[in-house]
């Protein structure tokens, strides 16, 4: 029974990695890929409301309840 000849696989396997490496590459390389997202500023609109219009008493003094 022949025995099975390995002296030429670690060639084959080596070769194969690097072209399958340079495949990906080039692969790779051809793809457009979208660009980085940037920061956008918003401009906040300050609206005023009905109680920054004016302002209201909504305690009593101290100096009235001593009296």
């Amino acid at each position: 029974m022949p025995q099975l000849d390995t002296s030429t696989w670690f060639t084959t396997v080596i070769s194969s990695m690097i072209t399958l490496f340079i495949l990906f590459q080039l692969k790779i390389s051809t793809q457009s890929f979208p660009a980085p997202p940037s920061p956008k500023t918003f401009s906040t609109q300050k609206t005023k409301t009905p109680w920054e219009l004016k302002w209201t008493k909504i305690y009593l003094p101290l100096s009235s309840l001593q009296q």
